[in-house]
């Protein structure tokens, strides 16, 4: 079993003993997104780390999201909840990149296609360096930042 499921699981039983509705609820329904990830496909397996991350990233931006919709619906009570339940998940996820480390990291990823095309790479091999980055950058920051920084790096 992965390292990360192990944890939440873990967390979960001791939420469980300390009646911690919020946390119980939240990672109920992030194992439970775990476990049809797992069983989505031809056969079932078990997901690695970085497959969990990516299922616990997908979480927090539904949360998020749902929160946005339910603050403009003016539903203030539930828009708190989404986001508590965004806490708890984050409390799981890699610290996020700052705007200068993202940065570098895709000057890095610039760089390794650069050395790939023989040529620095221009808006049309935008896709080309977003994949070297999000690589890179492994889920440490969101895919509409990393997007941005990408652009700035490819018009300068």
């Amino acid at each position: 079993m992965a390292e990360l499921k192990a944890r939440l699981k873990a967390d979960l039983t001791a939420a469980m003993k300390n009646r911690d509705t919020t946390t119980v609820a939240t990672l109920r329904m992030a194992l439970a997104a775990v476990t049809n990830e797992e069983v989505a496909g031809k056969t079932a397996r078990e997901l690695s780390d970085d497959e969990v991350l990516r299922v616990l990233v997908r979480e927090v931006k539904k949360r998020k999201e749902a929160a946005e919709a339910f603050a403009g619906a003016g539903r203030a009570e539930q828009a708190e909840q989404e986001l508590a339940e965004a806490a708890v998940l984050e409390n799981y996820l890699p610290k996020q990149l700052d705007d200068a480390e993202l940065a570098e990291l895709v000057e890095q990823a610039v760089a390794e296609v650069t050395e790939q095309l023989g040529e620095r790479p221009g808006q049309r091999q935008m896709g080309q360096v977003m994949k070297a980055a999000n690589a890179k950058v492994a889920g440490r920051a969101e895919g509409a930042r990393v997007a941005a920084a990408v652009k700035v790096a490819l018009a300068g």
